[in-house]
């Protein structure tokens, strides 16, 4: 079985509590269940992370590399600014897909810009927490292809 760790940045541990007309009622331990659920039936065993602060994403990523076959990763508004997990994505040797429950390209304009896209295999947006499962599904295909 292969082993996923989705990731959640700044803000996201208050879902279910902030802009519910954007990102729904539903808790971030809530979406995680249903994550984590999917995930066991496409045989990916799924573990999370959600930091507030950037230098513990970081450190995750290249503490905790090598016990993942892959990541899931919504930055939350570090994805617009963080060149630093940028440069840690890309420091390590796995795939990383960014996801946003939102659709980040029909939001204020700074947040249609993702400085780590081009550290990602892919980027998923705009489906709620399904953007999670299809990331599931993408990573799993690689890992098929590999």
């Amino acid at each position: 079985m292969k082993k996923v760790l989705v990731i959640n940045g700044a803000n996201l541990n208050f879902l279910g509590e902030r802009q519910k007309h954007i990102y729904g009622n539903e808790s971030l331990d809530d979406i995680n269940e249903y994550i984590k659920s999917e995930g066991n039936k496409i045989s990916i065993c799924v573990d999370f992370y959600q930091s507030n602060c950037e230098g513990s994403i970081i450190d995750k990523i290249q503490s905790e590399y090598k016990n993942y076959d892959g990541f899931v990763i919504n930055a939350g508004a570090f994805t617009h600014y963080s060149y630093a997990i940028y440069d840690a994505i890309l420091s390590v040797d796995r795939k990383f897909v960014e996801v946003h429950l939102s659709n980040i390209f029909k939001r204020e304009e700074f947040r249609k810009k993702s400085v780590i896209s081009g550290a990602c295999v892919g980027h998923i947006c705009g489906f709620g927490k399904y953007s999670y499962v299809l990331a599931l599904y993408a990573l799993r295909q690689i890992f098929l292809e590999v």
